[in-house]
């Protein structure tokens, strides 16, 4: 089996993988990810105990026990980017041999859980409410770079997306873990997430420069496909969810609704909303 070179998986000379600075024994392979390091905390607050600590760039991990199981949660900062990088070192700390530099014949599928924020495309999706993301619609270039299958419907949501919007590029469109849905999510509003490569003019807000899509919000506010709405925005699901697919993960995005971008709404106490999901989550793991 050939050996992956030293210069395209990188080890610290600890013998951690190169952005996250962690080591096989080191995580749970039930994992929640976190956008900003400081909500790792927010999490692990109640852990009934904490056995592991790594602070590395914006990849903070806490790995610790809760009702009993081992748990680790890990912050991924923003962006699809963060996101590639940090799905493909946590798969490559449980199915490559890192001493070997060799990709296991047994592979390990890891669950990975996303709490993160967004802000509503929906009027009657008001500010307070848990949405789980059934897909990820990805505005972001990622999937330009792998060989990333789509079904037909997939393909033809994507393509009419593009023209009902007028895009100047094909979104994909990648699916959430059925399985962690039905443990995690049951009782959540169900929606289909735009996952957009930055915060500002790729959703829609016009603070000094001019908008390429000026009326891009109210075309999402707009479409529907049948039974297919658009529902809400943020940087990173359909990221995870197209790697999850990939590398053969189970991966679930739920989303702590603080903005609704139809109203001109935002949450005074976001905290909260954060919070609450925090511990639905957990007490669903």
């Amino acid at each position: 089996m050939a050996k992956i070179p030293e210069s395209e998986l990188i080890i610290n000379k600890d013998g951690s993988i190169y952005h996250l600075s962690l080591t096989p024994g080191s995580i749970s392979d039930t994992i929640i990810a976190v956008g900003d390091p400081g909500r790792v905390h927010l999490v692990s607050q109640y852990f009934t105990s904490i056995d592991f600590e790594m602070n590395k760039r914006e990849f903070i991990t806490h790995s610790g026990i809760y009702n009993g199981k081992r748990i680790t949660v890990i912050s991924t900062g923003m962006g699809t980017d963060n996101i590639e990088v940090f799905m493909t070192e946590l798969d490559a700390l449980f199915n490559i041999d890192l001493k070997k530099r060799q990709i296991k014949t047994r592979k390990k599928k890891l669950k990975i859980i996303r709490i993160g924020t967004s802000g509503s495309l929906q009027e009657d999706i008001p500010i307070g409410t848990h949405l789980v993301s059934n897909y990820g619609v990805g505005f972001d270039a990622l999937m330009q770079f792998y060989k990333f299958p789509q079904s037909e419907f997939e393909q033809n949501i994507a393509n009419d997306i593009r023209d009902k919007v007028g895009l100047s590029f094909t979104p994909y469109l990648a699916k959430c873990s059925e399985s962690l849905k039905k443990q995690i999510a049951f009782d959540m509003v169900e929606g289909n997430t735009i996952t957009c490569p930055g915060f500002f003019a790729p959703q829609g807000r016009n603070i000094r420069l001019e908008l390429r899509y000026p009326k891009l919000v109210r075309e999402l506010n707009y479409y529907h496909n049948d039974q297919f709405w658009l529902t809400n925005f943020e940087m990173e699901t359909a990221g995870y969810y197209a790697l999850a697919k990939l590398l053969g993960h189970e991966m679930l995005s739920v989303n702590a609704i603080i903005a609704n971008r139809i109203k001109k709404t935002i949450s005074n106490n976001p905290q909260n909303i954060v919070d609450s999901l925090i511990r639905k989550v957990l007490d669903r793991i």
